[in-house]
């Protein structure tokens, strides 16, 4: 990498001061996780992580040019990265172009503007709701908002907590705080808009479709041709032969047939390391997807707590590999769904015994360790073979139990939908469950053109 880009980070880096680091730190979260920023407390080591996140490199200072802006820190930006505050303002004005959400920059605004008093009523206020070690006279307002939101006091959709105590302690800053809602609101209301419900001018059409919004909240309708990627990374043969996972081909297999016939660009990467996974990842999330209507990517590994392993045994963490999905990380994918399933134990504990009759024959396995939650994004669903801190099973013969089921039961529940030759998809979210509704013309059904 450019001698000169690092020289540029070292000398930016000299200039900053320990609340500055803290300020940049709270901006980035929702690019890098709390628990990798949590010991940094130089700059140089801050600067080293967005790099290795890909948020800052030689040719991508933006993100750089941004936090820097949003601190207040014009002269270095002049200085350094050739910028402008005004050409920063016309920038970040371009839809989508900002990487600091307004959530996080409205608590970041509001920490500024609070005087030293204003911060002593807030910890006072607080004392019911955060333990008193979190409320020491030495907590910055950063800090106790970032308590908030690891207890659920506060959050980018709910702020009613945050109001109510700063109608008591500063009724201009609820004010902004309401101004804030208002606008997320109005933002919302144009993203249906930009993505309706339901697009058909048939009206038989439209009343399935109403009717099966009734039933399971809010559908993304497909009308591409593909529909969208479908990333399949599966993890076989392992540099140590113990760990390899047989039947994982089977699985490979099974998702590939139902997901080309459901008319997807069908691509899979077989025995991956650590650091490939998250480079094949961030890859797709920066193709162009305007003319696709959603994402899938399933991933079949071993793994540990919130943790994917490679086959040489490096992991990669599953919420970096989500956040590459974020509407700010994949601008072309903001409003479609991003679908991640992914088969690996959540922990070693296998569930009580019920008497049922057996699903599989053959050897079953276990796909190792644990895999933390995954903070919920808007469009993107997650899901899991099992639940947190049990396994999960896999037969030598005849493939993993949930991806098997998964996809049996996709292709059997796919119901046809047609009228005057005109055949649609429509994908329904809800509550952690994934039905593709598929609406198909010549295309036969997946066991039957085996058969």
């Amino acid at each position: 990498m450019s001698r000169d880009f690092f020289k540029l980070l070292f000398e930016i880096s000299e200039a900053l001061v320990t609340e500055e680091v803290a300020a940049l730190k709270f901006l980035s979260l929702e690019h890098v996780p709390r628990r990798k920023l949590e010991a940094i407390q130089e700059p140089k080591a801050f600067f080293e992580v967005l790099r290795e996140k890909d948020m800052i490199g030689v040719g991508n200072l933006s993100f750089l040019k941004e936090l820097l802006y949003q601190i207040s820190r014009i002269d270095l930006l002049t200085a350094y990265l050739g910028s402008s505050r005004e050409e920063m303002e016309r920038d970040l004005q371009v839809p989508g172009r900002a990487q600091v959400s307004a959530y996080r920059q409205l608590l970041y605004r509001i920490a500024e503007d609070l005087t030293p008093e204003d911060i002593a009523s807030v910890k006072f206020l607080l004392q019911k709701l955060l333990p008193k070690n979190k409320l020491q006279e030495n907590a910055s307002m950063l800090q106790v908002f970032l308590e908030m939101e690891i207890n659920g006091i506060i959050k980018e959709d709910n702020l009613t907590i945050l109001k109510d105590l700063f109608q008591s302690v500063r009724a201009d800053i609820k004010k902004k705080i309401d101004a804030y809602e208002e606008k997320r609101k109005e933002n919302y209301s144009r993203e249906e808009v930009r993505y309706p419900m339901s697009v058909s001018g048939h009206p038989e059409e439209q009343g399935a479709e109403r009717e099966a919004a009734k039933q399971h909240g809010k559908i993304y309708t497909m009308k591409n041709n593909p529909h969208g990627y479908c990333l399949i990374l599966n993890n076989h043969i392992f540099k140590n032969p113990r760990d390899n996972r047989e039947g994982t081909l089977q699985d490979g297999e099974a998702v590939k047939r139902v997901f080309k016939w459901l008319q997807f660009k069908t691509v899979e990467y077989m025995n991956l390391e650590g650091k490939k996974i998250y480079e094949t990842v961030k890859e797709y999330s920066k193709k162009d997807h305007r003319n696709m209507d959603c994402f899938v990517c399933f991933i079949f590994s071993h793994g540990e707590r919130g943790k994917i392993k490679g086959v040489d045994d490096e992991c990669v963490n599953i919420e970096d590999l989500v956040s590459c999905f974020t509407g700010t990380n994949c601008p072309s994918l903001a409003g479609k769904p991003k679908v991640f399933i992914i088969q690996a134990c959540q922990g070693s504990v296998c569930h009580p015994p019920v008497t049922i009759e057996p699903d599989s024959s053959g050897h079953l396995e276990v796909d190792a360790s644990p895999l933390t939650s995954i903070p919920d994004k808007a469009d993107i669903l997650i899901g899991m073979a099992t639940v947190e801190d049990y396994l999960s099973f896999r037969s030598h013969k005849t493939g993993s139990v949930y991806i098997q089921s998964l996809c049996e039961k996709m292709e059997l529940l796919c119901p046809h939908f047609s009228h005057s030759g005109q055949w649609r998809t429509v994908l329904i979210l809800k509550l952690g469950t994934v039905n593709l509704l598929q609406a198909r013309g010549s295309h036969s059904h997946p066991n039957r053109s085996e058969q």
